[in-house]
C-alpha cells in the first residue's frame, strides 16, 4: 500500500541528513533492475512520479534519523537550530559531517526536554541557579571562580589532582553531575559506522536552566575531555547553547570567535591556575620545542590534564610561538592515534573490551541513567520514553538497570559510597 508523501520532503530529508542519491540509494536498500539503477529508483520518489510504501517509509526514518511522523507532514519543517555555532568555519566540514552532526543534536535535544518534564514533575526537584549566571564581562577569573564553586571543586588545589588526565575528567564530570548538569559522552548515530569525528565537533552545550546538558564527543582523545567539560559549562554560564569545535590559535574576529577563546581560557586557568602550575617548572625558550616538550610533559603528570592542553596554555600566555604550538599539537596528535590503533589491535587480539552496558553506562553518565532508574521505579518513566532517554532498544532496559543497579552494590561495597 502507497503513503501520500509530499515528495518535497524526501529531498529535505535526505539532504539535512548529507547523502546524495546515490549514497541515500544505497543506504535504503534500492536495487537496481534491468529497468533503473537505484539512484534512479529514489530519484523517481523524489520527482513525485512514484510513493513509497509503509516499510519503505520506516527505512527513510532510519536511515535519514526522522521521526517517521515527519513524512506525513505537509512541508518540510524549518530548519533546527544548532545554538550558536562556535566552531571555526563550520561550512568547512562536508554536508554529511554537518547532517549527522544535526541528527545528533535533534536527538540529544529531545532527550533533554523529556527530562526537563520529567524533573518539573518531581516535587522536590531543584534547579541549578547558575545557568546564564555569567557573561564574559565578569573576566575570566571570575568565570573559573564560578565554575570552581559550583563545582566544589578547588582548582588550585593540586592533591584533587590525582591519577591521569581520564581520572580527573571522571570527578569534574561527577561534581558537574552533582551540580545539575546532565554530561554525555557521545560521538556517533547509534552505530560505529555513523560516527561523527572530533574535527566536525569537540561538544555542545545546551543551556537550559532546569536541564541543562552537556555533550561531549566520544570520538576525541580521552586527555581531552576535561578541557571540553570546562569549556562547555563556561557556555552554559554564560546562557549560551551551542556546538564547539577545535581550539584554534587565530586571532577571534568575530563575536563568537571571541566568545568561543574566552571559554578556552576558562577551560584553561581551570584545569592550569596561574601562579600555581609553574611552580618548580623549567625555563624554556618560546620556539625551543624540545625544552618545551619536557616542561610539558612534567606539569600535565603534576596536574593531571593533557599534554596538549599544557601546550595551548603556554602558547596563550606567549611562553610558546604559535608555531611551536602546533608542531607539538600535531606531535600529541599522531601519538594518540598510534595508542588507539595498538590498544584497539590488542583488544582485536585478545577478543577483549568493555561490554556493551559498561559502555552505554560511562556514555550516558550517572545523572541521565539516575532520573531513569529513579522514574522506572516509581513507575513515572515508561519503557519507551526509558528506551528514547537511553538511546536503547525498550526490551534491554531491564537487563541494562539490573547491571546499573550491581555495579552500584559493588561500589557501596568497596568504598561505602556509590561512585
Amino acid at each position: 500500500m502507497s503513503i501520500a508523501v509530499n515528495p518535497e520532503i524526501l529531498i529535505w530529508a535526505r539532504q539535512s541528513a548529507g547523502f546524495d542519491v546515490e549514497n541515500a540509494a544505497r543506504k535504503l536498500g534500492f536495487g537496481d533492475s534491468s529497468k533503473s539503477t537505484a539512484a534512479e529508483k529514489l530519484a523517481a520518489m523524489e520527482a513525485g512520479e512514484k510513493q513509497p510504501t509503509r516499510n519503505q517509509l520506516a527505512k527513510f526514518a532510519n536511515v535519514y534519523k526522522r521521526p517517521l511522523i515527519t513524512f506525513y507532514l505537509a512541508e518540510p519543517p524549518k530548519t533546527g537550530e544548532r545554538g550558536q555555532d562556535f566552531r571555526q568555519t563550520p561550512d568547512a566540514r562536508g554536508q554529511r559531517d554537518n547532517g549527522m552532526l544535526d541528527a545528533l543534536l535533534r536527538d540529544v535535544k529531545a532527550r533533554q526536554e523529556l527530562v526537563r518534564d520529567i524533573l518539573l514533575d518531581e516535587e522536590d526537584f531543584e534547579a541549578p541557579d547558575f545557568v546564564g549566571s555569567a557573561d564574559i564581562g565578569l573576566g575570566v577569573g571570575k568565570v573559573v571562580e564560578m565554575i570552581s564553586n559550583a563545582l566544589a571543586f578547588d582548582h588550585t588545589d593540586i592533591s584533587l589532582r590525582k591519577g591521569d588526565a581520564s581520572a580527573l575528567f571522571g570527578r569534574l564530570r561527577a561534581a558537574a553531575e552533582d551540580a545539575g548538569v546532565f554530561v554525555l559522552v557521545l560521538g556517533d548515530l547509534g552505530h560505529h559506522t555513523l560516527s561523527i569525528g572530533a574535527d566536525v565537533f569537540r561538544g555542545f552545550a545546551i543551556a537550559d536552566p532546569v536541564a541543562p546538558f552537556v555533550v561531549i564527543n566520544a570520538k576525541d582523545a580521552r586527555p581531552a575531555r576535561a578541557f571540553t567539560l570546562i569549556h562547555e559549562l563556561a557556555h552554559v554560564f554564560l546562557g549560551q547553547t551551542g556546538v564547539s569545535g577545535s581550539v584554534s590559535t587565530e586571532q577571534p574576529t568575530t563575536d563568537n570567535a571571541k566568545i568561543e577563546r574566552f571559554c578556552n581560557d576558562v577551560a584553561g586557568e581551570f584545569l592550569l591556575p596561574e601562579g600555581y602550575f609553574r611552580k618548580g617548572g623549567v625555563k624554556f625558550g618560546a620556539n625551543d620545542i624540545e625544552a618545551a616538550r619536557g616542561c610539558i610533559d612534567l606539569i600535565a603528570s603534576r596536574w593531571s590534564v593533557s599534554e596538549p592542553m599544557v601546550a595551548y596554555r603556554f602558547q596563550r600566555t606567549g611562553e610558546l610561538t604559535s608555531g611551536a604550538y602546533q608542531t607539538l599539537r600535531q606531535e600529541y596528535h599522531q601519538r594518540w592515534l598510534a595508542n588507539v590503533k595498538k590498544e584497539k589491535a590488542k583488544q582485536k587480539e585478545n577478543n577483549s573490551g568493555p561490554s556493551g552496558y559498561v559502555i552505554k553506562y560511562h556514555n550516558l553518565g550517572h545523572a541521565l541513567v539516575d532520573v531513569v532508574q529513579r522514574n522506572i521505579k516509581e513507575r513515572n518513566l515508561t519503557h519507551t520514553n526509558a528506551a528514547r532517554l537511553l538511546g536503547a532498544k525498550a526490551i534491554s532496559i531491564p537487563g541494562f538497570l539490573n547491571f546499573v543497579e550491581s555495579v552500584r552494590r559493588k561500589n557501596v561495597q568497596g568504598n561505602g559510597h556509590v561512585s
